[in-house]
């Protein structure tokens, strides 16, 4: 287990953050993997959040197993499965900066649109294949698979719980999925994982308020809330891409 002061207090706010992310606050996540990437490596920051995030993806799944929509996660997680190995196929060839400025401008372009009082026209299926792939590849090759899902996700229109739902079950089944490449890598050491295991309490504690929260708060705030954190994630993927953090 990893006992550095820098480290413990990185990995703190970033279980935060996760926990809020989790609960239902799409994009407050974004910031944790940068955050302890202060402190350890990149990929071994990416290996210890990992099972960290699959515990609180469990949780929400668990929480909202009655409220997710299943035309979205049929159209998207097969897809995100394809971009997942596609990325680790070519992780070698592409650098995670020209990922993070390509989502980031798709993001901030996409929340422009919205703010610019155009009907958002509903995704077929078709657009589900199309950004479950792109997220799965993001997320692998930059922990930005956020946006893409949400670009598909949330012209859809559904209820707040629903939509909430559907991103749980969507983060926990492509999380599941990244297992198999970090065991490849061997990241999964017993230090990592035991670093991994002693921030569950405060995950699952951070994930359970980021739950209470979500469910108080009305619809067309969350919706506004949603919009905006899409903006600040891709103006922070922007920034992270044109001046190389993380490295």
């Amino acid at each position: 287990m990893i006992f550095d002061p820098a480290f413990c207090l990185a990995a703190g706010i970033a279980v935060v953050f996760l926990g809020l992310s989790k609960g239902g606050f799409a994009g407050f996540g974004l910031v944790a993997t940068p955050l302890l990437a202060l402190a350890v490596p990149p990929v071994q920051a990416a290996a210890i959040l990992l099972p960290v995030m699959l515990a609180q993806d469990l949780f929400s799944a668990w929480s909202f197993r009655r409220e997710w929509d299943h035309r979205i996660i049929i159209a998207t997680v097969p897809a995100a499965a394809l971009g997942i190995a596609l990325a680790w196929a070519l992780a070698a060839h592409l650098s995670d900066a020209v990922v993070r400025l390509a989502v980031g401008a798709l993001g901030l372009l996409f929340a422009l649109n919205h703010w610019s009082g155009r009907t958002p026209v509903k995704s077929d299926i078709r657009g589900g294949v199309f950004w479950g792939a792109v997220s799965g590849f993001t997320g692998t090759l930059a922990n930005a698979g956020g946006p893409p899902f949400l670009i598909y996700a949330l012209p859809q229109q559904l209820a707040k719980m629903t939509f909430v739902g559907t991103m749980a079950i969507y983060f926990a089944a492509i999380n599941t999925m990244k297992l198999v490449p970090f065991f490849a890598l061997g990241q999964f050491s017993v230090r990592n994982l035991a670093t991994s295991t002693a921030l569950l309490p405060l995950a699952i504690a951070t994930n359970f308020a980021g739950i209470v929260l979500v469910r108080k708060i009305p619809s067309d705030a969350f919706y506004r809330m949603a919009y905006a954190l899409v903006a600040m994630v891709s103006i922070a993927l922007i920034w992270q891409g044109a001046t190389g953090v993380p490295r």
